[in-house]
């Protein structure tokens, strides 16, 4: 090399760019540049050098990794490039293909972009040490990073990122059983990597695509379940008739949350996926004691697949159908069998309508006329008694306005002590009231969280007492020390009656209506609108003897339905099917009716009238009031007391402090219990 005047032979001669094309930098070469003596300027320049050959070099290699290049090997129909498959198999390497690839999401990208291991074009490329496979999902997770600082425009990015997530805790995530290095499927395995473009809702191209779903999962992986899914309904539809409108299998399984067909959250979202497209057999099926229980988050109760199947769903007319009328009980002993824990399903059990509706008479005509007089009761009773409420109240309240009340009672003239309280209940009356109502707002509680299932508040309430088994068990025990409550208190009225050869049945201490309430009734609404003086009661008001035959309707329609319906096989043994329907409707309506009842009409009659207010009144729990009390409630009774004599016989001392207290307290407790049981039953009913 020469030198030119006045200068240093420089360390080492700069490589040519044709050189530094195909050579590396060597440790050598650095060595030279760092070590050698040089002035500052020959430094650069060589540094420069340098700097540029790798540039240089880097080109030279890139410039065979074109995406023209790729396809050359790559292209679908092209060179035959084969690599083990690793089932002692070899699978295709040319499975790109160029047009598709043109239309994907992925057709701006290079090959190089997603394939950043690959550093030449040979045939059997060079990898770059410590650089990973291509990953979507880390690749995604990346750019939706990147773009989370200015996400507009880029939303598409962010459900990717979710549909990332979800498929990572999914089904599909999991290791392969034969493959543990590798999951059970990854995206390219359904999204066709190369040519991956999902057309938009709505379009021809959408609806192809759907099409092409279930060959994309059953040929791959699931060979079984593709081959049941041709025959059936679906199947028939999609593969059959090429309707997109037929269920896939995304429908069913959904797209990355795939989850153990066996596991609860799968088996819960796979009725409401049936529901998409079945509305009103979804809705049908909540009205039953099987959808009540998946409603509240638990499976162990029938589903649309455990009736139906599920990738062979046959018409319910189709001789191989689980529902055809032949197949039907052998599909419920499936479940209601011995070694599932439940008796064996008897023959009434094929004539039980699960999809039972009130709309349909000549399907479902028992279930038509059920639904029309409970509706017409309910009606009535709420129309009658909430009417009856709010002019007592309006009445009552202007009276204390205008100062228009009865005058007391002029104890002194009477001979009697100021201080005495009439005795109006005995002990076990105020016992048998007590026990009523705690176990009335248990029937409540737990009858009305299955109900209304799909309240906000419901599954709580199943969750807090261990789940739906507990609950029909608390459920039932409560309605058995119902029954036998009110059998004893019959039993021993009837048997004190029969005894006592003076009482008079339809007399003024009798309990059985008489021609004298309808009378007060009539009285009462001629009070209400100021056309005639209040009704004068006696021992039993007319609301006073609804309140107490109510109770005798409600253990005969409440009680023996849901005998009924706890009895399944016993009733299917002797009854049909559509029983348990009508059992169902009747049982649930009639709780809600006496529930809102027993919360809204019997609480204001004896705790917020303004005559009552403030709540509560203690009668009940204490078993005595006031005389003035007495002659205002129940002034006829009061009278005939007076010009019988009998009224001293019932006079006695006046509750203790701490009893009254205690009672007050108590009242306080039941009233606030009962309204919040009318606010949890009202959420229920319009929005469960």
């Amino acid at each position: 090399m020469k030198v030119a005047k006045g200068g240093t032979k420089p360390p080492f001669a700069l490589p040519s760019a044709q050189a530094c094309g195909k050579t590396l930098i060597t440790k050598q070469s650095l060595f030279c540049i760092l070590e050698k003596k040089m002035d500052t300027r020959v430094y650069f320049k060589a540094l420069l050098a340098l700097v540029a050959g790798v540039l240089l070099q880097t080109s030279v290699q890139a410039e065979g990794l074109t995406d023209a290049a790729c396809l050359a090997c790559h292209a679908a129909g092209k060179h035959k490039i084969e690599v083990p498959d690793g089932d002692d198999g070899k699978r295709s390497l040319a499975t790109v293909n160029p047009k598709n690839a043109a239309k994907s999401v992925h057709a701006r990208m290079a090959c190089v972009a997603c394939h950043t291991d690959i550093v030449d074009a040979q045939e059997k490329h060079a990898k770059a040490e410590n650089v990973a496979k291509p990953d979507c999902a880390t690749c995604h997770m990346k750019l939706w990073e990147e773009a989370k600082a200015n996400p507009a425009g880029k939303e598409r990015l962010g459900v990717v990122a979710e549909n990332i997530a979800a498929y990572q805790a999914s089904f599909h995530a999991r290791p392969d059983a034969d493959f543990p290095d590798r999951p059970k499927a990854t995206c390219g395995d359904c999204h066709a990597t190369h040519d991956f473009a999902v057309p938009k809702k709505g379009t021809p191209e959408r609806e192809q695509w759907r099409l092409s779903i279930p060959k994309t999962c059953g040929e791959k992986c699931h060979e079984d379940q593709l081959e049941d899914y041709e025959g059936s309904v679906h199947g028939a539809l999609v593969m059959g008739k090429d309707d997109p409108k037929g269920a896939v299998c995304i429908d069913c399984h959904t797209t990355h949350e795939i989850k153990g067909a066996s596991s609860d959250p799968f088996k819960l979202n796979n009725v409401e996926a049936c529901g998409d497209c079945h509305e009103k057999e979804l809705h049908s099926y909540r009205d039953t004691y099987h959808g009540q229980v998946n409603k509240l988050g638990y499976t162990y109760t029938a589903k649309c697949s455990n009736c139906h199947g599920s990738h062979g769903i046959a018409k319910v007319d189709d001789p191989a159908s689980k529902v055809h009328i032949n197949n039907r009980l052998k599909t419920c002993r499936e479940c209601h069998n011995e070694k599932k824990g439940l008796p064996l399903a008897t023959e009434g059990f094929i004539s039980f309508g699960p999809h039972a509706n009130s709309q349909d008479f000549e399907k479902y005509p028992q279930m038509w006329i059920a639904t029309k007089f409970m509706v017409a009761l309910l009606i009535g009773v709420f129309a009658f008694f909430w009417v009856h409420c709010a002019l007592w109240y309006y009445r009552e309240w202007q009276e204390r306005g205008g100062h228009l009340v009865t005058k007391h009672v002029d104890t002194e003239a009477l001979g009697l002590n100021p201080e005495k309280h009439f005795q109006r209940f005995a002990w076990g009356w105020r016992l048998a009231h007590l026990v009523f109502a705690l176990v009335t707002m248990t029937l409540v509680l737990t009858g009305t969280s299955a109900m209304f299932s799909g309240s906000s508040w419901a599954p709580h309430v199943a969750a807090l007492v261990g789940g739906p088994k507990v609950l029909g068990l608390i459920h039932r025990v409560a309605a058995a020390l119902f029954v036998s409550i009110f059998l004893i208190h019959f039993v021993y009225v009837m048997q004190k009656l029969l005894r006592d050869k003076t009482f008079r049945w339809f007399g003024p201490d009798s309990l059985i209506p008489n021609w004298k309430d309808f009378s007060d009734c009539w009285g009462m609404f001629k009070w209400f609108f100021g056309r005639g003086p209040k009704p004068q009661f006696e021992r039993w008001a007319y609301f006073e003897k609804f309140d107490y035959w109510a109770v005798f309707w409600g253990v005969n329609i409440i009680g023996w339905s849901g005998l009924m319906l706890a009895l399944p096989h016993v009733t299917a043994a002797y009854l049909p099917g559509w029983v348990f329907n009508v059992a169902t409707l009747v049982h649930g309506e009639e709780a809600f009716l006496a529930a809102v009842f027993l919360f809204t009409v019997h609480f204001f009659n004896n705790h917020f009238r303004p005559d009552k207010l403030p709540p509560p009144d203690v009668v009940m729990f204490t078993g005595t009031q006031t005389i003035d009390e007495f002659r205002k409630d129940h002034p006829a009774h009061y009278r005939r007391m007076v010009e019988t004599g009998e009224l001293e016989k019932y006079l006695v001392d006046a509750p203790s402090k701490q009893m009254h207290l205690g009672s007050v307290i108590l009242g306080i407790v039941l009233i606030s219990v009962g309204l919040g049981l009318l606010v949890l039953v009202t959420i229920g009913f319009f929005g469960g």
